[in-house]
């Protein structure tokens, strides 16, 4: 729980083992109640899903680690969300307070997608060109 994520390391390991062999070119990141501190034992755990180049994930690639997930002995829910299929608005959100547990090296310079550190002190993005 160094970074922030109350999950037993355990859980964690099992978790990232999951994502390594389902998901290996996938940045992850966890937020809600288990980030901020909030969670119990049973909450569930809030991933959301980060595809080369901020692209939509493969359907069947996602639904092979929620299975993996669903059959694994991890005694919570895992709920794990493409980061292009949702709205920007939870993106914010999300960006307010997250843990990342699975990086992948970016194949060019830029961010395809923001960050937590691209976001000004305020917490919320400027318009390009401002």
């Amino acid at each position: 729980m160094s970074d922030g994520l109350h999950l037993s390391p355990r859980h964690r390991a099992r978790i990232e083992e999951l994502l390594r062999e389902h998901l290996p070119d996938v940045e992850v990141w966890a937020y809600g109640s288990r980030v901020t501190g909030e969670s119990h034992d049973g909450s569930d755990l809030d991933l959301v899903l980060r595809g080369p180049n901020c692209e939509e994930i493969d359907i069947g690639r996602l639904g092979d680690f929620i299975e993996a997930v669903e059959m694994s002995t991890i005694p919570f829910i895992v709920e794990a969300r493409d980061w292009a299929s949702i709205p920007t608005s939870f993106h914010e959100s999300i960006l307010q307070r997250y843990v990342v547990i699975q990086v992948v090296l970016p194949t060019n310079s830029t961010p395809c997608c923001p960050t937590r550190s691209s976001l000004p002190k305020s917490g919320t993005r400027q318009p390009d060109g401002e």
